[in-house]
């Protein structure tokens, strides 16, 4: 288990909000969570939110260091940004000189699921399990992949973008994550599952078949990786009870059979997970 005793800071960039902590001692001292701005003019309106959220979680703190989840490929050696798929208009951003510079401490980034790995693996359910893919659902679908004890290494930050191999007529992402309810079956995420928690039979359907797509995703998954984990987390794990026995049905006819008996699939249930794991890059 990593010790994470200085007060560092922790900065999860999702989709559409940011949420950012201040650790010590492994625990979250303070937090600021907000939804990032609509119809951005250029990169410095999310830059300029992330700057002002971080000073009021510092407070009067002294720290020693950033470390920033964010949803695209990087360049981890030089804290470049590429391509957010979400936030259109960060094309190519120098986070870390940016905050390195307001803050003069280190920064650290990497992809935020791989972020929700290693804080899924330091402090959550994937500590004692050397090899588990971290599976996250909300805006999006990302996946970090600990293998051997260890993040895996690639070039960009890219790896376990299951989200965006080509599916039906779309991408595994279309229909896997909180899009599957906005663009296909167009209703509001939310209010989705209030619907199916209170029996309505059209939001129930929507989760039975959201269930039947996972598991689909999760066996190209098992194909690929074969780990003995898969630790699903995300804003839709909250509704994970209208689509479980779904997933396990249509999980049922994967080739393998040993590797169905073996496999765990596991829903996070740690808060900010992966405000602790961006913390955790920090060295």
């Amino acid at each position: 288990m990593k010790n994470l005793e200085n007060n560092i800071i922790g900065i999860d960039l999702g989709g559409t909000k940011v949420n950012i902590g201040l650790v010590q001692n492994n625990k979250i001292l303070s937090s600021k969570k907000q939804k990032l701005p609509k119809n951005c003019k250029d990169e410095w309106d999310v830059l300029n939110l992330i700057i002002e959220l971080t000073k009021e979680v510092i407070g009067a703190h002294k720290i020693t260091g950033i470390g920033v989840g964010v949803p695209s490929i990087l360049d981890r050696e030089k804290g470049i940004i590429h391509e957010v798929q979400n936030i259109p208009t960060w094309h190519e951003v120098h986070l870390a000189a940016i905050l390195n510079k307001e803050f003069n401490v280190p920064v650290f980034i990497d992809n935020d699921a791989n972020c929700f790995a290693l804080g899924e693996y330091y402090f959550g359910e994937g500590k004692n399990c050397s090899n588990f893919v971290g599976l996250t659902l909300g805006t999006g679908m990302g996946a970090g992949i600990i293998t051997n004890n260890k993040l895996m290494g690639d070039a960009n930050g890219g790896s376990g973008e299951f989200g965006m191999i080509p599916y039906k007529n779309g991408v595994i992402e279309d229909y896997c994550s909180g899009k599957f309810f906005k663009n296909i079956i167009k209703v509001n995420g939310e209010e989705n599952s209030i619907a199916a928690a209170k029996g309505n039979i059209d939001a129930l359907k929507s989760y039975e078949i959201f269930g039947e797509h996972l598991a689909n995703a999760i066996k190209t998954i098992l194909y690929a990786i074969d780990p003995e984990k898969i630790i699903i987390g995300g804003s839709i794990v909250q509704s994970a009870t209208y689509f479980d026995e779904s997933l396990k049905k249509h999980l049922s006819n994967f080739a393998y059979k040993k590797t169905l008996q073996n496999i765990e699939i596991i829903y996070s249930d740690t808060p900010n997970i992966a405000v602790l794991g961006a913390a955790a890059l920090v060295y």
